[in-house]
């Protein structure tokens, strides 16, 4: 089974879609911070799953799951959350662009192999 992939309920649900280019400072910092707040998440009651990837130019795209907007409130208001997305706009995004969505529909395919 690839864990890359987030195991989500039946439609709908919420996605929220990050898209970030990173300006390079602070790797390290970064890791940290984000591997925090991807445990700081899955704690939250609503959150359903995530996926994540980042190239090697810096640009990346995290979407977050989640079983409805008043989750993602509750997420966007949480504090830790909230000081960790000023110290990212301060020090680690040249820019991003954040999409929520509603999901209606899911499906996928997964070889035998």
């Amino acid at each position: 089974m690839d864990t890359a992939f987030a195991r989500l309920p039946t439609p709908p649900y919420y996605a929220v879609i990050f898209s970030s280019q990173r300006n390079g400072a602070d790797e390290a910092g970064y890791a940290a911070a984000a591997q925090r707040m991807l445990e700081l998440a899955e704690q939250q009651p609503g959150y359903l799953g995530a996926e994540s990837a980042r190239g090697a130019d810096g640009f990346g795209i995290t979407v977050s799951y989640w079983a409805s907007e008043e989750a993602i409130a509750a997420w966007r208001a949480h504090a830790e959350h909230a000081a960790a997305r000023a110290h990212g706009r301060a020090h680690w995004y040249g820019r991003y662009e954040l999409r929520v969505a509603k999901v209606e529909r899911a499906y996928g395919h997964a070889s035998r192999e």
